[in-house]
């Protein structure tokens, strides 16, 4: 029999799907863009809740990697748009399946890298070493005037996807929307695998896994390298949903408000990252046209969530079950 964390994600997963489509029949593409926006945070959080959900690594450097993902998407649209040949002569490309590989490519490297140095701290150092590689990267954006530097970089027509019209805003949410989906099942196929059995045990004990023969500095390793390729991924999609790619996309305050996502949704939940997406969003729509303090409110319903609803609003709702 289901529990109530098991149908309350179904219950999200189907609002999140349907309601997008009601308002693309009603003639309201803006809130169509608005679910594809949550969709995409979704899946960006879903990477960070990996590492910090089943890891308890607080990163406060996921920018790097929406970063890179979008940057992936730019450049490569660029070249495509312009002819001008990537390094070694490669060509750019607008198909979506490629960018995405890409993205993840280079998401990943990216992770490994800053993995090996910061993954050797714990605690506020780890923090913070993530911190400063993730502003180093931002300040390499702004200074790099090939791709549009602190102007940030136009995506002139949105990258392509075999047999879907990419421009009308349904077809792109479905695209986004299948993906966080493939995310969410890779999420929980991991957290209930051998390796996401370490993984959360290393949050746990350290001392105890390595005591039986588990290396936790490659576990997570691993979990902060598959980490950084969803949070990749996610940035290609943002990218292409805004067609354009800035550096703020690199910010300390994104990484800061997938941090947020995930608490407010649940730390560790399985759609916790969506609960939280959709939160973070909504609130922005309805409160930031009523006044530009509405972080203010955002604090407060996540000052009470803190305080109160320790599991996230999926856990408030849904009761203590994790990964249901």
């Amino acid at each position: 029999m289901a529990n109530r964390e098991t149908i309350f994600n179904l219950a999200v997963a189907l609002l999140l799907l349907a309601l997008p489509i009601a308002a693309n029949y009603a003639g309201e593409p803006f809130y169509v863009t608005l679910a594809t926006r949550i969709a995409i945070l979704s899946l960006a959080a879903v990477g960070l809740n990996l590492a910090l959900g089943l890891g308890g690594l607080v990163s406060f450097g996921h920018a790097a990697f929406f970063g890179i993902g979008g940057y992936t998407a730019g450049i490569l649209a660029s070249h495509a748009f312009s002819g001008d040949p990537l390094i070694f002569g490669l060509p750019g490309t607008k198909q979506m399946i490629v960018i995405w590989l890409v993205a993840m490519i280079a998401g990943g490297i990216v992770a490994f890298l800053i993995g090996l140095i910061s993954l050797r701290t714990a605690g506020v150092y780890f923090i913070m070493i993530t911190l400063a590689f993730a502003q180093m990267i931002f300040y390499f954006a702004i200074s790099w005037p090939a791709y549009g530097g602190e102007d940030g970089l136009p995506i002139f027509v949105r990258n392509q996807f075999p047999g879907v019209n990419t421009l009308r805003p349904l077809p792109y949410f479905l695209i986004c929307y299948a993906l966080l989906a493939i995310g969410l099942i890779l999420f929980k196929l991991i957290a209930d695998s051998r390796f996401g059995a370490a993984l959360q045990a290393t949050r746990q004990n350290e001392v105890r896994v390595a005591s039986v023969g588990i290396p936790p500095y490659r576990i997570r390793l691993a979990a902060f390298v598959i980490s950084g390729m969803f949070t990749a991924i996610a940035g290609a999609l943002f990218a292409d949903l805004n067609r354009f790619v800035s550096p703020s996309m690199l910010s300390w305050h994104l990484s800061g408000e997938l941090i947020v996502l995930i608490i407010l949704g649940g730390v560790g939940r399985l759609f916790g990252p969506v609960v939280g997406a959709a939160i973070y969003v909504l609130l922005e729509f309805w409160l930031g046209g009523i006044t530009e303090r509405w972080q203010f409110f955002l604090g407060l319903i996540l000052l009470g969530v803190v305080l109160f609803a320790r599991g996230g609003v999926v856990g408030l709702i849904a009761g203590r079950a994790r990964h249901g």
